[in-house]
């Protein structure tokens, strides 16, 4: 897949309005100093970091957290592009698992996960944050968002009136396919089911199933969930259940064994947010 950087094409009206919108994007990138991007490795930051570093790179420092909720391929894949674009880039642990309300997981976890990026990025960047908040996010819930404005975080997808379609668009206008393809793909922990505890070793387990799924099935959304009830692998829709679970279910159940999770395996189709469970108003 390519990620050679090439101009946008003038020559329909679509690509004029996704060429307005970029204007406006790069408008509120300039409208400060200096920026820190918090980078997550995910189609959205990582396309403002692309855009951000052409419009001032010597203003413009990438922030990326590295944790045991963060996939390792998230952060190779922001390594990567630092060194192609020449990035100037600031890996950081955020501290999050050293917050015992984090770690609890109530239904606003996020609210504490952002909280503590947000406050590291400032500790070492000061300068002004941008995250890659989109205009569909505002739609969900998001108590992260919440985090943001205690930090006065901007969000210039936002600002320029720029929703996930027309990040998609953009990643794909300027060469950056293998980002423009990305499925969504949220930190590790939204895997676990409110108030199930964040634990590095769930973590682990998480992320060496979905990795396994993906090397079979890439470019799907798959999930491995820690419920209550017990371990659910969600798979979407253009994929069989029944047939995975056929194929893969013996060394998914015994990697499960190997992290010393003896919880039910179950095969499902995927549901967004489905581990989110409880009150949504800041309290589990």
């Amino acid at each position: 897949m390519s990620c050679r950087s090439r101009p946008l094409d003038h020559g329909n009206a679509m690509t004029h309005e996704l060429a307005d919108a970029q204007l406006r994007l790069e408008a509120a990138l300039r409208r400060e100093g200096p920026l820190a991007i918090a980078v997550s490795g995910g189609v959205d930051s990582m396309t403002l970091a692309y855009l951000a570093h052409r419009v001032d790179p010597k203003a413009t420092l990438m922030v990326h957290a590295v944790s045991a909720a963060v996939p390792g391929e998230a952060t190779r894949r922001v390594e990567v592009y630092a060194a192609r674009w020449g990035w100037t880039l600031r890996l950081i642990d955020a501290g999050e698992f050293a917050d015992p309300d984090y770690l609890r997981n109530p239904v606003n976890r996020c609210f504490f996960c952002k909280r503590n990026l947000y406050g590291a990025i400032a500790a070492v960047a000061r300068r002004r944050i941008m995250a890659g908040t989109n205009l569909d996010d505002l739609g969900d819930y998001r108590p992260g968002l919440e985090a943001a404005s205690q930090h006065d975080v901007r969000h210039p997808y936002v600002e320029a009136g720029i929703d996930k379609k027309g990040v998609r668009a953009l990643a794909t206008a300027h060469g950056l396919d293998d980002l423009a393809e990305l499925p969504a793909a949220p930190c590790l922990a939204s895997r676990l089911e409110t108030g199930i505890a964040v634990t590095p070793l769930s973590l682990r387990l998480i992320e060496a199933i979905e990795t396994r799924l993906k090397r079979n099935h890439p470019g799907h959304t798959l999930r491995a969930r820690l419920r209550a009830g017990g371990l659910v692998v969600e798979l979407d829709h253009r994929l069989d259940p029944m047939a995975i679970e056929n194929a893969l279910g013996q060394e998914i159940a015994d990697m499960a064994r190997g992290f010393d999770e003896r919880r039910p395996i179950r095969y499902e189709r995927y549901r967004m947010g489905s581990a989110f469970v409880g009150r949504k108003d800041g309290v589990a």
